[in-house]
């Protein structure tokens, strides 16, 4: 079974107001995450995935840049490149009316959700992607993303116009994602749509029998391995488990979270010493989407796994 780890790298300044005055700090933080303890966001990632010989896809949000300047850009990617990783792309329109100049007309108001984008704003802002990665040298773009997963229909169309063939953008326990193509689209498998292949975010029947996406920061390590197991018993040739540059780190500072980072340890530990089962993989070679993958039933967890979980919460909330 192939499983990507994949990871959302974004920068955020915790408000709309007063950006140019946030982003110093807030780059600190999710670009470093630093700490008494170590750098918890990007470097310790990228440190957990080469102890235990582990590529990941980072799908890196751009359009920051367009604003703050590619050197900023430029930093990240060099991190993620370092380390021989998959390097990707992520999108999040929010950025656009803070932009000058405005990349389309109209672009002047806060528009949060790529499916809120006609079809050729959408192209103008995925071209203004790929054209912000290239110049931090990231100019072979294969897989896309939708910042929180709000991708529609012209999103497919779009990305098949500015020439990427891959998506992961839809999740199915996400309200935002796919909101015109739920009935039409199986969310939970690989398929094809306006010429596009999709690998959907991971979702599974957790211990109670409720959908869950296989987040680091939403499910125990015992689930995670769990549903990959599962998963693989039941056919399944694709496994997309998400992550994010700040997911280890407390949210709001940088004090590292010690419950989600020994989570990635432990998955990665795991994912290190069963090579003859799982591949962990990348996109930058399309994978192949067979129509035998929609036969596959959805991976399931014991109810000892997700107890495990809730522990776990209980023991952050208890630890603040």
């Amino acid at each position: 079974m192939n499983v990507y780890l994949s990871f959302d790298i974004e920068v955020w300044c915790g408000s709309w107001d007063d950006l140019d005055g946030r982003f110093p700090a807030s780059f600190e933080r999710y670009v470093y995450g630093r700490s008494p303890k170590g750098d918890y966001a990007l470097p310790k990632t990228l440190e957990i995935l080469a102890k235990n010989g582990l590529k990941g896809v980072f799908f890196v949000e751009p359009l920051f840049a367009a604003r703050f300047g590619v050197d900023k850009l430029a930093v990240i990617v060099d991190l993620i490149r370092s380390g021989g990783h998959d390097i990707q792309l992520h999108l999040h329109p929010e950025w656009s009316d803070e932009l000058t100049p405005l990349p389309f007309p109209g672009a002047n108001r806060k528009r949060q959700h790529l499916s809120f984008y006609t079809l050729d704003e959408q192209i103008t802002l995925i071209r203004l992607g790929l054209d912000l990665m290239a110049q931090v040298g990231c100019d072979r773009i294969t897989a896309f993303r939708a910042g929180s997963f709000a991708s529609n229909a012209d999103t497919y169309r779009a990305l098949r116009t500015c020439g990427i063939g891959i998506d992961s953008s839809l999740n199915e326990v996400s309200a935002d994602s796919g909101p015109d193509l739920r009935g039409t689209l199986d969310f939970t498998r690989p398929q094809a749509f306006e010429g596009v292949g999709i690998l959907p975010m991971t979702v599974f029947r957790d211990g109670s029998g409720r959908l869950r996406p296989a987040q680091l920061g939403a499910c125990s390590f015992a689930e995670l391995r769990e549903a990959m197991e599962s998963a693989c018993a039941a056919g399944t040739e694709h496994f997309v488990v998400l992550s994010h540059n700040f997911e280890m780190l407390r949210q709001g500072s940088s004090v590292p979270d010690g419950i989600v980072a020994g989570r990635f340890e432990a998955l990665c530990q795991y994912l290190g010493t069963h090579r003859e089962r799982f591949r962990v993989g990348a996109m930058d070679i399309p994978p192949v989407i067979r129509p035998a993958d929609a036969g596959a039933r959805l991976a399931s967890v014991s109810m000892g796994a997700t107890l495990k979980r809730h522990a776990e919460q209980l023991a952050r909330r208890v630890l603040g």
